[in-house]
């Protein structure tokens, strides 16, 4: 299995993850995971925002050969917080989270492995100013992952109390 396609594997697992969230109650759903931070209701929604994003654009500007823009993040982040302050039941953004991430998996699978590794520009760059290497969709992907995976780390340790 290639990188980029282990990756989208590894990926999906955070769908059947969000299930394992279903059972908690609505103090520790919606707490900050450290004083200032962000609950997991709003990392939850956090998630989902950015693999909406995903889905609906930075997809749709790929397949169509054009680099990828990421908003500020910020505001954009902020967006998802107000969602999930919004009175949304917890399984209704569990349920989006996990539809989102299976979808977004599915489309992804069903590119050719050739646009997932073609060079591409984000936000002007042809490189990660972080690791300098050249961006495309499956450096975007393992970032992606990367993120996914602190956030889950956060998670858990807010439910074990850490």
């Amino acid at each position: 299995m290639s990188g980029a396609r282990e990756t989208i594997e590894r990926s999906e697992s955070l769908a059947d993850w969000a299930g394992s969230l279903a059972g908690l109650d609505d103090f520790d759903w919606f707490r900050p995971m450290r004083p200032g931070k962000a609950s997991i209701a709003e990392v939850i929604s956090h998630l989902q925002n950015w693999d909406r994003y995903l889905l609906e654009t930075v997809l749709t500007e790929v397949e169509a050969g054009r680099g990828i823009h990421f908003p500020a993040f910020d505001p954009f982040n902020a967006l998802a917080y107000q969602y999930a302050n919004s009175g949304v039941a917890r399984e209704r953004l569990l349920c989006e989270l996990a539809a989102t991430r299976r979808e977004l998996c599915r489309r992804l699978r069903e590119l050719d492995p050739a646009v997932l590794e073609r060079p591409l520009l984000v936000n002007g760059a042809q490189r990660d100013p972080h690791t300098g290497r050249p961006y495309s969709l499956a450096l975007i992907l393992e970032e992606f992952l990367e993120h996914d995976e602190h956030h889950r780390a956060q998670i858990e340790a807010a439910r074990s109390g850490g």
